[in-house]
């Protein structure tokens, strides 16, 4: 079957997700029939090279065969059990392996990323009631923050397009500035600025401290903002104030976890420990849907009582699913033993001078790197330079999904020179292309992360 038969079905049955349908009368969905390493395949036998790790979440590229291996060995004995009341070998192993590499204790497990938001939220709450303080009700979140979709996450996330459409239903948050590097001044460093949003953060703290529950917090790097990146020397200070005055830090590495930011969490390079840590999307290097929440025992044994009530009350019905535990156990083997963080070090200094002629083109602006995440803001008047970076990307065979006029790579760990070459070149080509050009496309004018 075609790709025009695929998108005429895919149209007719799939509400798709971040998406405007009618804009897909101007701009077709892209049908892909298989996938392999960095490379997504259509229908018609079109290959795409896939700059953004399909949203972030194939770490080691497609069909990656030790993680494959790993699920099928995993299905021979054991697909799924509840685990209330239950338990299984992937579960176990993998909650030791996290707590060892993460400082954190016990795990508990959902199914996405707003989940886990939702938990680290919920446990904060219940453990100061428990704890006997239960006006402790408030979060504090950033500025550009994005921490999910469902209701509870979006309390904590500031993307005005989600938080004004559904604003009636959320309880309202604390914002504080973001540390956002780009909003230096002259003569100001990265730090300059993470010190004065801290400095923020205090007051907002010593004028709520008693109301406030938790700082959530996307270390380093805030995704949807457009990948702004801050000092680590904010997280420091965040972690300092949070203990002063008493309020959880909840750190969502949703995004930024397992290597992206150079470190396995991207929170180490503060050397700081959270209260929560938020995991999802490459915990299974793609393959399988699961999110986690790791927490301190201190705070885990706030909710170990004989009153019912005073136990955390979540659940999902895959949580702790064998099948993805067993595939986040060989993306942890591929990290420990094929030293993936040192490997991405070295390649993430040979793409950076790869990139050189990006960071020199005269519209570009901020350009910026972090681990494995490359960025950069177009100077453009086009109100809808996304969808029309995006569709010129896709025409060069490579898919990358800018956000508003921020242009990022999270491509693959397995992304070899050649390619990123070639990534480089289409980019440029395609900047030069939707830059001269004047039309513009229908439908809705910016493409989320």
């Amino acid at each position: 079957m075609s790709n025009h038969a695929w998108l005429e079905r895919s149209r007719a049955a799939v509400w798709h997700p971040c998406t405007q349908m009618k804009r897909h009368e101007s701009l077709p969905i892209v049908p892909i029939a298989s996938a392999d390493g960095v490379w997504l395949t259509d229908f018609d036998g079109k290959r795409y090279l896939d700059g953004v790790s399909s949203w972030w979440v194939n770490l080691f590229g497609h069909g990656h065969p030790r993680i494959k291996q790993a699920i099928r060995d995993q299905l021979d004995r054991l697909e799924h059990v509840m685990l209330a009341g239950f338990t299984h070998r992937p579960v176990v192993e993998l909650s030791e392996r996290l707590a060892k590499l993460s400082g954190l204790g016990h795990a508990f497990y959902g199914s996405d990323g707003a989940s886990a938001t939702e938990i680290a939220l919920k446990m904060s709450f219940h453990y100061w009631k428990n704890s006997g303080q239960p006006g402790k009700t408030r979060f504090v979140s950033l500025e550009n923050s994005y921490h999910g979709e469902t209701v509870g996450a979006l309390a904590v996330t500031d993307v005005p397009l989600f938080s004004s459409t559904y604003a009636d239903l959320l309880k309202p948050g604390l914002r504080a500035p973001s540390p956002d590097a780009r909003q230096a001044a002259a003569g100001e460093t990265a730090a300059d600025v993470a010190r004065r949003a801290a400095q923020s953060l205090e007051n907002l703290l010593a004028k709520h401290g008693a109301e406030i529950a938790a700082v959530i917090v996307e270390p380093l790097v805030q995704g949807a903002a457009g990948m702004a990146m801050h000092d680590p020397i904010y997280l420091s200070e965040l972690r300092r104030l949070c203990d002063h005055y008493q309020v959880h830090l909840i750190a969502d590495e949703i995004a930024v976890g397992f290597g992206r930011t150079g470190s396995f969490f991207a929170y180490q390079q503060a050397g700081i420990v959270p209260d929560f840590l938020c995991l999802s999307k490459g915990i299974t290097g793609g393959f399988l849907p699961l999110s986690c929440v790791l927490t301190r025992d201190d705070i885990y044994q706030a909710f170990y009582h004989d009153d019912v009530a005073r136990g955390f009350l979540h659940s999902h019905s895959y949580t702790g699913n064998a099948l993805a535990c067993a595939a986040a156990l060989a993306v942890l083997d591929i990290f420990e033993q094929e030293n993936v963080l040192e490997a991405n070090r070295a390649k993430a200094e040979d793409f950076t001078r790869l990139m050189a002629p990006l960071r020199q083109h005269p519209a570009v602006r901020h350009f910026r790197q972090r681990g494995m995440i490359w960025a950069f803001d177009v100077d453009t008047p086009r109100a809808d330079f996304a969808l029309a970076y995006f569709s010129a990307m896709l025409k060069r065979g490579c898919l990358l999904r800018p956000i508003g006029k921020t242009v990022y790579f999270m491509p693959p760990y397995i992304l070899s020179r050649d390619e990123m070459a070639g990534l480089v070149e289409a980019s440029l080509d395609a900047l030069d292309e939707v830059l001269a050009s004047g039309q513009s496309l229908t439908g809705d004018p910016t493409a989320l992360p």
